[in-house]
């Protein structure tokens, strides 16, 4: 993708902390719930109760959308995302750990809370495939649809591969 749409897709994810995200219901509803998150890159990561309906949906079906986006009141200031992404309960305990960082800094006021419980909480990873950028400044309902590469993600594999190994991240 064009750098310039990942720099407004990764200011746009670094500039809110909640989204709305829909996982697929085994009955075939769709679920749409808020959630607080955090991001490395184009990477999105959040906590959830792991007995829960979303993390038992994702479990089922990876595929989910994602929006986010904020209230101004002026229509041409509008800009958000909606993204078409996969998801994954991830258990690995340093990456858990990364994301756990991630969000004290995102949420200092976590702060006062404890570490959440993995067999009670689960950390998931959200990777975007398909993402609609929407930008009303560029023209009522604008929006720009861009693919996410394996290219757009290198950076975040990259440091993932290093850092998680327990290799200093240059």
């Amino acid at each position: 993708m064009k750098r310039s749409f990942k720099d407004l897709i990764i200011r746009l994810l670094d500039s809110h902390r909640i989204m709305t995200i829909a996982t697929n219901r085994p009955d075939g509803w769709p679920q749409a719930t808020v959630v607080g998150y955090m991001n490395d890159g184009l990477v999105i990561y959040f906590f959830a109760e792991r007995a829960g309906q979303k993390v038992q949906n994702i479990s089922r079906d990876e595929r989910v959308s994602i929006a986010l986006g904020k209230d101004t009141p002026k229509p041409l200031d509008i800009k958000g995302l909606s993204l078409a992404a996969t998801a994954l309960v991830v258990d690995d305990a340093s990456e858990v750990d990364h994301a756990f960082q991630l969000q004290l800094k995102r949420f200092p006021e976590y702060r006062v809370l404890p570490k959440p419980n993995p067999r009670e909480i689960a950390m998931v990873r959200v990777t975007p495939q398909l993402v609609s950028i929407i930008d009303y400044e560029k023209g009522f309902g604008h929006s720009d649809l861009v693919r996410v590469s394996e290219s757009d993600l290198e950076e975040f594999v990259e440091s993932r591969r290093h850092h998680w190994a327990g290799q200093p991240v240059s």
